[in-house]
């Protein structure tokens, strides 16, 4: 039997709500939105609308139509800036990114924009002054992690998003590792540009995602094609969201995703994160009693997303995942995790950690016996 623990990578298992949802979707309506006049297409059609205005409610988002869907949060991180951003502009980000955005920004600064990265400490946490400091005049937009997918350091957007919004600078967010864990609210927060996988803690199928686009702001497409509507035109629609949906959608995924964002409403975010905090506060308490472990990132659960990481001293990471893999079978992820410069922010770079990264679905009897595993794995290593 199984203990998942790599829920920073993807959720699993979906609930079975979910997993129905994508069934019946195949077995009755796999037609294409928004493609024809006939029933089936109409009905996919109404449920794709359906799925943008779930998430519209639970992130705060006045408007739908500026929701458009993407693959992934990779896709919707390229968007964003590819399309808010020319040779010339500012861009200020910090040092605790994925690569999902740091090489976007490489790939921009190669074609002329200035890229100005902020340091985090230790624990992965960067001042929110320190953002405010770095943009100069003529900044045209900060991009962030809202939380960390090495450390699970939580950063304070709230206060970054409504100075940015007071200085005419836009504010995009990557809520890989937040949407679904902790309240988002784009209004309230001030962001303009919310990056969102469908995979993770919103607990929809692999292949889903969105972009949300603050109305007013208009961005050059990453794809042009074939829209449904304004056929007879050979130029992209300016509305949204066809402006930047283009081709056809992933529709049997995205009734999985509008199933996983009513599970979650229906639940409550409230509790689904006061159980992942409790798991992540067993887990913390657990590591810290065990001899040689070092733990990163804020230890206060509160402040702490679902990643968290840690090594043994003298213990490769890449040998203890393997163990926990092999001899328990213990998912967890080691290595660098797509996010180089967030470990060198932490201090763990060549060689990485090793990240636990539970989710809704686990119990305390699977930290129990991972906790078990690394003191025995800890003993006979050292």
């Amino acid at each position: 039997m199984s203990i998942y623990l790599d829920n920073a990578a993807t959720s699993f298992p979906k609930p079975p709500q979910v997993i129905e949802a994508v069934e019946r979707t195949l077995r009755e309506n796999s037609a294409n939105p928004g493609r024809g006049g006939h029933h089936m297409s109409l009905d996919a059609g109404r449920m794709v609308m359906e799925c943008r205005e779930s998430l519209a409610r639970f992130f705060g988002i006045t408007d739908a139509s500026r929701i458009a869907f993407t693959a992934n949060a990779t896709e919707a991180i390229n968007l964003g800036l590819f399309g808010a951003l020319n040779s010339g502009d500012r861009v200020v980000t910090t040092s605790m990114e994925h690569n999902a955005v740091v090489r976007p920004l490489q790939a921009l600064s190669d074609q002329g924009v200035d890229v100005v990265r902020v340091a985090a400490d230790t624990l992965g946490q960067v001042n929110p002054l320190a953002i405010r400091e770095a943009c100069v005049p003529g900044t045209r937009l900060v991009i962030m992690t809202h939380c960390s997918n090495v450390s699970g350091t939580l950063q304070a957007i709230e206060e970054v998003g409504p100075w940015c919004r007071e200085q005419g600078i836009l504010f995009m967010v990557d809520a890989a590792q937040s949407a679904g864990v902790f309240p988002i609210d784009v209004e309230k927060m001030a962001i303009d540009l919310l990056a969102v996988p469908g995979h993770k803690s919103l607990l929809g199928p692999t292949g889903t995602g969105f972009l949300y686009v603050r109305k007013g702001l208009d961005l050059k497409p990453l794809l042009y094609g074939g829209t449904g509507n304004f056929s007879q035109s050979a130029i992209q629609p300016t509305e949204m969201p066809e402006r930047l949906e283009s081709g056809t959608l992933n529709t049997i995924g995205l009734a999985g995703l509008k199933t996983g964002v009513e599970f979650l409403e229906k639940l409550g975010l409230d509790l689904v994160r006061a159980h992942e905090q409790e798991l992540l506060r067993q887990l913390i308490e657990g590591l810290q009693e065990i001899d040689k472990v070092i733990l990163y990132g804020p230890l206060d659960s509160a402040r702490h997303g679902g990643a968290l990481s840690f090594n043994v001293k003298n213990v490769d990471p890449s040998m203890l995942g393997f163990r926990l893999d092999r001899e328990y079978g213990i998912c967890c992820r080691v290595g660098l995790h797509c996010a180089p410069e967030a470990h060198g922010s932490i201090g763990t770079l060549p060689e990485g950690t090793v990240r636990l990264s539970p989710g809704y679905f686990n119990t305390a009897d699977d930290i129990n016996q991972t906790l078990a595993a690394i003191r025995t794995i800890v003993a006979t290593e050292n």
